[in-house]
């Protein structure tokens, strides 16, 4: 059944916050496009995720965190992971790192790793921190098309999808995270990005 879905203002956030910790979707901005997000640790909610957005299974999600330290919740920080962290988050660097048990398979696709970073967006982070919980965050689009880097795209692609979407105007921008992975070594760029391998020093 199609959902009633809302724009909401940033102000809202409280409406977004009820509609995730029910197990529902949310779309909101980050530093990069819009993101349609779940609780992580949520297995029913990141399946739905999944058939919102059209996605194959077997894509990974990443999770977006507030903190540094909620990392630990989800994931299992290797040596390099503090000095990138703190060196460009809040950020569009997605890290990838092997993952621990309380992530449930379905987020992962069944893989050891996750691909973890903390947005460097107002509206993200306060959403982050009011919902205290990881989320699980794709770009807000059906699998295929164009990322939505404003919420009237987001709501012409996932209308009746999610529960409501966090208009805050156009996404800064624009272009996916750089994703590193540093479940291997040397660690290898999955994704190129807005930080170049320069940046990173590999």
């Amino acid at each position: 059944m199609a959902l009633d879905t809302r724009l909401i203002a940033p102000h809202q956030l409280d409406v977004a916050v009820a509609a995730l910790l029910a197990g529902e979707l949310v779309v909101f901005p980050t530093d990069t496009v819009y993101g349609i997000a779940a609780v992580a640790t949520d297995a029913a909610a990141a399946a739905a995720l999944f058939a919102a957005k059209l996605r194959p299974s077997h894509v990974a999600l990443p999770v977006m965190v507030a903190e540094t330290q909620q990392v630990q919740i989800i994931a299992q920080p290797t040596p390099r992971f503090w000095d990138l962290a703190r060196r460009f988050w809040p950020g569009p660097l997605t890290l990838v790192l092997p993952k621990t048990p309380v992530l449930p398979d379905v987020v992962t696709a069944g893989l050891s790793t996750v691909g973890v970073r903390i947005p460097d967006h107002a509206v993200a982070l306060a959403l982050l921190r009011a919902v205290a919980a990881p989320l699980a965050v794709t770009s807000a689009n059906l699998s295929g098309q164009a990322p939505a880097i404003d919420a009237s795209a987001a709501l012409q692609q996932l209308r009746g999808r999610v529960a409501c979407i966090i208009d805050d105007g156009p996404a800064p921008g624009g272009q996916p995270s750089t994703v590193l992975d540093l479940s291997q070594s040397p660690a290898v760029i999955l994704r190129p990005g807005p930080i170049s391998a320069e940046a990173l020093q590999l």
